[in-house]
């Protein structure tokens, strides 16, 4: 018994709490004897068999529960929506029509989510004896035979280089897209990361697979749920994040499951198991997620993260975990440096500006408070710049759109605009609350506004400035209201805050400047060229344009001839200065 002791210890199977294992021999000659070894540290880290990570876990399993953990509604069986019993009901023609003996399951997500019952039209189906394409030409076989239309199949194949290791065929049935692939086991070469893929069970792909709760499958051949680690629907009900196997090594065979992790933690408000965070902050994860995960998937986990019910508890649990500076990556040599703060500083701005988007009452689109939501996050670096290849100055916040996340280059202008906006109505703001007339010398971000009433130059500059950022004008005065009078603080009274976003949104309303973007010039280009006899186009019809633009948020309600008198009487007087 020693000697097992000392080989478990060895191997360095456990550590943890202790556990406390009782060995029953039952010799043939002798009564039975019963041995007890005490082992410390009874978590599994790096068994590299299911079986034994089973029995070990097993093991371990104590009536321990996370106080965090919530009962969650879990249903008994599956309800399938009309068109998943056709989409089925098609599938099971096609085993029929070829007497064909594969087992098809619904993988994932999609019996995650119908479990809990909620809708989803992500359907992943798995095969445990043919390729995901394969499959697909047997269904157009089969739509031939009926007299019915094939489909188009698309493939995607595996990249284990980037951690992609399945092929997978994707096609439509009844307006549905489906993606097939085959099930899979993995063997490890020795010192190599990458595993050799063959066909598994469906036991041995339920374990490969990221989370307990993604590991259920439906099968569509006997219409049940199959737990096939013995955990997904207990996790599923307990509200737990768990791998199937351990995960350090769950997250080195795919770093991005450590992304998929945290939002499915945060969608569902279920907690990650201490063992899960401690590999999810380990070094060589982080590494791995660097060096293996492109940064499109890195990219498009974050977005699902901003763009779900709980982004700023996503983004807590990344900074939490280590992770902001391996997703967020920054560009060397930052102007100002980026200090340990700023990732604090940032999830503290988004926390900030979420709350005080939903306690303004603000209606954004799911666009607009996307954006709004990383513009919030990237606030504390608006003034970071760095020197690209061409030695160019360039925002920090566009390199990590567009290098770091390879997010759309749209994404890196509109928050780009969003900084620049919410910098211009920080200076307009006093005038707004106080009422006080501006100089023109007081706004530094516009050179030059034509010579009116002092009164109106406050309406001409807002408009300049909503015309610039368009719809997104609200999100852009709610991201300057979070630093509005704060200096460096991110807390601070989010009353006032609000307050002051609601009477710069009223003034603006009561100048009727929403939807000042939409006014059309009331004198084009063609015509400017006319009346002043200019000849040809080019820069001198830009500024003229643009001083018609200033007249007319000046006098909104203006007629075409009163705007034509204005030019002509500017140029003369222009034309007599120059002379």
């Amino acid at each position: 018994m020693a000697k097992i002791t000392e080989k478990i210890t060895q191997l360095g199977w456990f550590y943890g709490s202790s556990l406390t294992a009782t060995f029953t021999r039952k010799p043939l000659l002798v009564p039975a004897r019963k041995t007890t070894v005490k082992l410390n540290n009874p978590l599994f880290p790096f068994p590299r068999t299911q079986v034994l990570y089973r029995c070990c876990r097993a093991m371990s399993k104590t009536n321990r529960t996370l106080s965090s953990s919530r009962p969650v509604l879990v249903k008994e069986n599956i309800d399938l929506t009309d068109k998943e019993k056709q989409i089925f009901d098609r599938l099971r023609a096609v085993l029929r029509h070829f007497s064909l003996e594969t087992k098809l399951r619904v993988a994932g997500g999609w019996v995650r989510d119908k479990l809990l019952g909620k809708e989803c039209y992500d359907i992943d189906i798995a095969l445990d004896n043919m390729l995901g394409r394969e499959f697909c030409e047997k269904v157009n076989e089969y739509l031939v035979a009926s007299g019915e239309e094939t489909q188009g199949v698309g493939v995607i194949q595996s990249n284990p280089d980037q951690s992609k290791h399945l092929e997978t065929a994707r096609m439509r049935l009844f307006d549905v897209w489906i993606d097939f692939v085959n099930l899979r086991s993995e063997d490890y070469c020795e010192n190599s990361r990458i595993p050799t893929m063959q066909f598994g069970t469906a036991e041995q792909d339920a374990y490969r697979r990221d989370l307990t709760i993604n590991s259920l499958f439906y099968n569509i051949n006997t219409c049940s749920v199959e737990d096939l680690t013995g955990r997904g629907l207990e996790d599923l009900k307990c509200g737990k994040i768990v791998t199937p196997l351990p995960p350090k090594e769950t997250f080195l065979d795919d770093p991005l499951r450590v992304l998929r992790a945290i939002r499915f933690s945060a969608r569902f408000e279920f907690e990650m198991v201490e063992e899960l965070k401690v590999a999810a902050a380990d070094n060589d994860v982080k590494s791995a997620i660097s060096d293996k995960i492109s940064r499109e998937r890195i990219g498009h986990e974050i977005d699902l993260m901003v763009s779900g019910n709980q982004p700023v508890k996503a983004m807590t649990y990344v900074s939490e975990l280590g992770l902001l500076r391996v997703v967020f990556t920054p560009p060397e040599n930052c102007d100002p440096s980026i200090s340990k703060e700023h990732d604090k500083a940032c999830v503290g701005y988004m926390d900030l500006a979420w709350r005080h988007m939903h306690g303004v009452g603000c209606s954004f689109s799911d666009e607009q408070r996307r954006l709004y939501l990383y513009a919030s996050l990237l606030l504390p670096l608006r003034k970071t710049v760095y020197l690209d290849n061409k030695k160019k100055t360039v925002p920090v916040a566009n390199y990590i759109f567009r290098n770091s996340l390879k997010l759309k280059a749209s994404d890196a202008d509109d928050v780009m605009r969003l900084h620049s906006a919410a910098e211009k109505l920080l200076s307009l703001i006093p005038f707004v609350l106080s009422g006080d007339n501006m100089q023109t010398g007081e706004i530094t971000w516009e050179t030059e506004v034509i010579d009116v009433d002092v009164s109106l130059k406050l309406r001409i500059l807002l408009g300049l400035l909503l015309r610039e950022i368009k719809d997104l004008w609200r999100a852009a005065l709610m991201l300057s209201t979070l630093v509005y009078n704060n200096d460096s603080s991110v807390e601070g009274d989010l009353e006032k805050r609000r307050q002051v976003f609601t009477e710069v949104e009223r003034e603006i309303l009561k100048l009727g400047l929403d939807k000042v973007w939409e006014i059309k010039p009331l004198i084009n280009g063609k015509d400017i060229i006319r009346l002043l006899e200019l000849g040809k186009g080019g820069p001198v019809v830009s500024e003229w344009q643009r001083k018609l633009l200033q007249w007319q948020l000046a006098y909104p309600s203006g007629s075409v001839e009163e705007c034509i008198d204005w030019m002509t009487r500017q140029a003369r007087l222009k034309h007599n200065v120059d002379s």
